[in-house]
């Protein structure tokens, strides 16, 4: 199945904050960065981002044709600059339940795109990723598990400097215990 390996990533990221309190979930390492609530909420953001492009995509008639991509282990597949404003995180205190709904939700989003289009259109149409170029749709369902890895990569060590500097901790700025 195609999602097979998306739904691994997806529970390995599920296991890695399970060890958290809401409280930590929403910490912002000392050293700047992402919380771990700002990368899972940036995640279930792409994920819908990504399902709509795809949407939008099906229904355009002048959508281009590309090639298939190798993205396997693409290092390209996490952008360094300006991401689209749908899918930049918020600041605001979420709880680790709350984030695992909104990544349900964006994970059915895709799974209902998928199931309810043409498996030639998904071949025939694209669009372009910021760094790979125009990449066929029925892989982009691949990049959206592909993409997850690395943010776990990223999420993972999150937590251990959050663990390291424990200390220097600062809460979110909307945290309830401030």
């Amino acid at each position: 199945m195609i999602f097979e390996g998306n739904n691994k990533i997806r529970r390995k990221i599920f296991q890695t904050v399970d060890q958290l309190t809401d409280d930590e979930f929403n910490r912002t390492p000392s050293n700047g960065g992402w919380s771990p609530k700002q990368i899972l909420e940036h995640l279930a953001l792409m994920e819908a981002y990504i399902a709509s492009k795809i949407s939008e995509e099906l229904k355009n008639p002048k959508s281009p044709k590309a090639f298939k991509k190798i993205i396997l282990r693409s290092g390209s597949l996490l952008v360094k600059g300006e991401l689209p404003m749908q899918t930049r995180p918020t600041t605001t205190y979420k709880t680790i339940l709350e984030i695992k709904e909104e990544l349900h939700h964006s994970r059915i989003y895709l799974l209902d795109i998928y199931d309810g289009s043409c498996k030639d259109q998904l071949r025939e149409k694209s669009f372009q990723h910021p760094n790979l170029g125009y990449i066929p749709l029925h892989q982009w369902f691949q990049v959206v598990g592909l993409y997850e890895n690395c943010h776990l990569k990223q999420l993972r060590k999150t937590i251990n400097d959050l663990r390291i500097n424990g200390y220097s901790l600062k809460p979110s700025e909307n945290s309830p215990t401030q």
